[in-house]
């Protein structure tokens, strides 16, 4: 078996850098917070570490496919590895992510886990049940309001502009 050197994992990341998420394709995997990892497996082989938004999130075979054929057409091979823990969070998503999700007309997620401290949290209380405005990524007025608590997809919520009138997806914070 050839030698995998630390060049050749840098040039997979490489190749995945801008591998697009298939339900978001302005955000990449790696922008998002999926692409956990590229390393080296206990046997020599590359492993791409991924973690799913969620446990059941139905992208993930497509994902996994995506990050297999981005490898390939790299001249690469490596495994594909789905790392539920730590779970996933909002988070791991980049400022950029952010940024291209609002312009692309999603509310980006306001906060994820952590408290203002900086640690992991979870809070179970009435205090979670009060809810920021999500500012409307149209026009940029928090005078909206939830229409559904799903959206396009499971990871996110549709919500409505009171202002501007348009309706918008919310990507939910984790």
């Amino acid at each position: 078996m050839p030698e995998i050197a630390v060049h050749d994992l840098a040039a997979i990341r490489a190749a995945l850098a801008d591998l697009a998420d298939p339900e978001i394709p302005v955000i990449s995997l790696s922008e998002l917070g999926i692409l956990r990892d590229v390393r080296l497996g206990t046997d020599g082989i590359p492993e791409v570490v991924i973690t799913p938004t969620y446990s059941g999130c139905p992208a993930m075979g497509q994902i996994e496919d995506d990050v297999r054929a981005a490898v390939v057409n790299a001249g690469f091979t490596a495994r594909v590895v789905t790392q539920l823990a730590p779970a996933w969070t909002t988070d791991w998503m980049s400022e950029a992510a952010r940024e291209k999700l609002r312009a692309y007309g999603i509310a980006p997620p306001q906060c994820g886990s952590k408290s203002n401290e900086g640690t992991n949290v979870l809070k179970f209380s009435r205090q979670t049940m009060q809810r920021e405005a999500v500012p409307c990524p149209q026009c940029g007025s928090t005078h909206t309001t939830e229409t559904s608590p799903f959206g396009s997809t499971a990871c996110k919520s549709m919500y409505r502009c009171l202002d501007c009138l348009e309706p918008f997806d919310y990507f939910k914070p984790y």
